[in-house]
């Protein structure tokens, strides 16, 4: 944050010796999937540093009419982008029993997939609200739990979430400059899998020169004061030089 516009004067002369020009930040509306073509834009192939921050916006989580909380009622829609793809409501009208089933359990871990499964598929169902009661009505053990599973599952598979970080996994070594580093920030169980097995691949091969031993997690001080953060797992890989 600068303090004043002499503070935001020096910055600017600053980045101007360092090279980098009038133009420090520019935003483009993508997919991280499409990394690639993202920096072609920017006349570039390589970079010396990517940062993926995988975790949904707070403003849209807790705004009712996106859909992606349970806490208040809203229209069933989940989509990242309301000008594409289709809905949550329409999603579950056209999915079977067994297609539910199974990303239920790879998007969530969902250990009562086939028992939710069975009562959601195929259904009509409009609102956020009817979706929770569905769940409730089930008398689960896991309860609320299990309403947190079954909203991550449909969210990830109306935006096709694994996909597109799949991709951005196998581009990501492509778009490094030698010695470039990545670093990617997850959310859930599912992404932390493809993250962590995609660079201790990459390690194997020779793609990376190094890969973090360990996962980073938020600190305790970081927990109390930002309970999001608890899921979050943090691990990044060095592309190799060759």
């Amino acid at each position: 944050t600068l303090s004043s516009s002499s503070a935001a004067s020096d910055v600017y002369k600053r980045q101007q010796q360092l090279g980098y020009g009038s133009e420090v930040f520019r935003a483009f509306r993508s997919n991280y999937a499409g990394l690639a073509k993202v920096l072609a834009q920017c006349g570039r192939s390589q970079v010396d540093f990517v940062f993926a921050d995988l975790g949904c916006s707070s403003m849209q989580i807790d705004d009712p009419s996106r859909g992606f909380t349970f806490k208040e009622d809203g229209p069933l829609d989940m989509r990242m982008n309301p000008q594409r793809g289709i809905s949550a409501a329409q999603w579950l009208e056209q999915v079977n029993v067994a297609q539910l089933t199974q990303v239920l359990q790879e998007n969530a871990d969902e250990p009562d997939a086939e028992r939710l499964a069975a009562v959601m598929a195929g259904k009509k169902i409009q609102s956020t609200r009817e979706l929770v009661q569905l769940i409730h009505n089930l008398g689960l053990a896991a309860g609320d739990l299990a309403v947190r599973r079954v909203f991550q599952a449909l969210r990830i598979a109306v935006n096709e979430e694994f996909t597109a970080l799949e991709q951005f996994l196998r581009v990501l070594p492509h778009c490094l400059a030698p010695g470039g580093r990545a670093v990617v920030l997850t959310f859930h169980s599912g992404e932390d899998r493809r993250v962590k097995k995609a660079f201790q691949e990459g390690w194997r091969s020779g793609v990376y020169a190094e890969v973090a031993r360990e996962v980073t997690l938020a600190g305790s001080a970081e927990r109390r004061a930002n309970p999001r953060s608890i899921p979050a797992k943090l691990r990044w890989a060095q592309r190799g030089v060759i």
